[in-house]
């Protein structure tokens, strides 16, 4: 708890000269800021991010929140949104390890696309993983997003609707993002 505390946010660079001299961050840079913002919110490579910008692009209304509800839709992402793991690198794990059932078969790809009536539960030999219901019991206490139904009982949600923007809440600014793209 010194001046020198790392944990400690300043206004200025880091460095010997970093108080000396502040620039004005130019407009690449907020767009590039608001990429990686998105893109680390998420867990995503710039390959993965780029290809789910491609696939907004091409579906039809506003590409900025196309691409919200799109990587609101993945499934590690669903997951999380359940409240069946703490974060989203937890429910990432908890996929790629095969714990999770979409529409009753075993899904281990984090990036599959969760759609309207997808069936998203537990696989009943790991209902008992303590990880799952420590996440649970933190999660009944929480509000639940709108666009899934979620049984913490049964360890189960079904996708109702594709997620909204007002859903999502994410404090990023997905305009300025495709900004970036459209150069």
């Amino acid at each position: 708890m010194t001046a020198k505390c790392a944990i400690e946010r300043r206004s200025y660079a880091p460095g010997q000269h970093g108080q000396a001299r502040t620039r004005r961050a130019s407009d690449y840079s907020l767009q590039l800021r608001e990429k990686q913002k998105l893109r680390r919110m998420y867990g995503l490579q710039e390959r993965q991010f780029r290809g789910i910008f491609k696939r907004a692009e091409r579906h039809a209304g506003v590409t900025g929140e196309n691409l919200l509800a799109l990587l609101e839709q993945r499934l590690d992402n669903v997951v999380y949104r359940m409240g069946l793991a703490c974060s989203r690198r937890q429910a990432r794990q908890l996929v790629s390890h095969g714990h999770i059932l979409v529409n009753d078969r075993k899904t281990d790809i984090p990036s599959y696309t969760a759609s309207v009536g997808d069936v998203v539960q537990v696989r009943p030999r790991s209902r008992d993983l303590p990880s799952i219901k420590a996440s649970v019991d933190v999660a009944e206490n929480q509000a639940m997003v709108t666009w899934i139904d979620c049984d913490h009982a049964a360890l189960k949600g079904i996708i109702r609707a594709l997620p909204t923007k007002e859903d999502i809440g994410a404090p990023v600014n997905e305009q300025i993002v495709v900004e970036l793209y459209s150069r």
